[in-house]
């Protein structure tokens, strides 16, 4: 099924993209959530007209093109975030929320199909290029840290790095362990299940040791029939 993303989303597109799912994640999360809305033909007809208008702000020739990328060149966005203790924001900023500062902070419209960036998702300071044009690249400065902070140092972001490493490591190394317990237990209870019963339990002992208990029985009802009789 194909919907337009409203929003971007993580390991899925960006904003405006066309992309193709499952149709029961969309109908159950995609939709409700409003993070997209159907592929419709009126739909892409509209998705088509801003790209050609977006294309009519590309420079159209290197000067203008180095014109642009003087202008980035000397750009410092700054982005403010929640972040955990480890660095680790509870979001992501994405090609999309650069695209739309620069437009809103610069009136400068790009592509951001033309930003060479991973989705950020730890606070810092990052480097991103632009291809404006061919043979023309500018390079964009973000600062992503804490409202009212500046970001850690290198070492110190190594610092925080190397901990939420470790922390997601023992957390794998615990599951793993419990998986480990729990098909442990399983593969016991499947043991004692296909284990042979003990000497003298399985059906045949069993058989003759019911037929030996009613004869001893016939045997005593017997003896206690011929004392009454005498």
């Amino acid at each position: 099924m194909e919907v337009v993303l409203k929003q971007d989303v993580d390991q899925l597109g960006l904003r405006g993209e066309v992309v193709n799912v499952a149709r029961g994640y969309a109908r159950n999360f995609l939709l409700p959530r409003g993070l997209a809305e159907v592929a419709t033909p009126g739909l892409l007809r509209e998705l088509e007209r801003r790209d050609a208008q977006r294309a009519r702000h590309d420079a159209k020739s290197v000067d203008e093109a180095r014109a642009i990328a003087e202008r980035i060149d000397g750009l410092e966005l700054r982005f403010d975030v929640n972040a955990g203790p480890t660095g680790s924001l509870f979001g992501s900023v994405t090609a999309t929320h650069v695209a739309d500062r620069l437009w809103e902070q610069e009136k400068l419209r790009v592509d951001r199909r033309k930003l060479e960036m991973e989705t950020i998702k730890r606070v810092g300071r990052y480097t991103v290029a632009f291809d404006v044009f061919t043979d023309v690249t500018a390079h964009l400065k973000l600062v992503v840290a804490p409202e009212g902070q500046e970001p850690p140092a290198e070492e110190e972001l190594a610092e925080l790095e190397a901990k939420e490493a470790e922390r997601e490591s023992a957390a794998k190394a615990a599951a793993a362990e419990e998986a480990a317990a729990s098909a442990a237990a399983v593969e016991e209870v499947v043991e004692a299940e296909d284990e042979p019963p003990a000497e003298g339990e399985g059906p045949g002992e069993i058989e003759e040791a019911v037929v030996e208990a009613e004869v001893d029985s016939d045997a005593d009802a017997g003896a206690v029939e011929g004392e009454t009789t005498a």
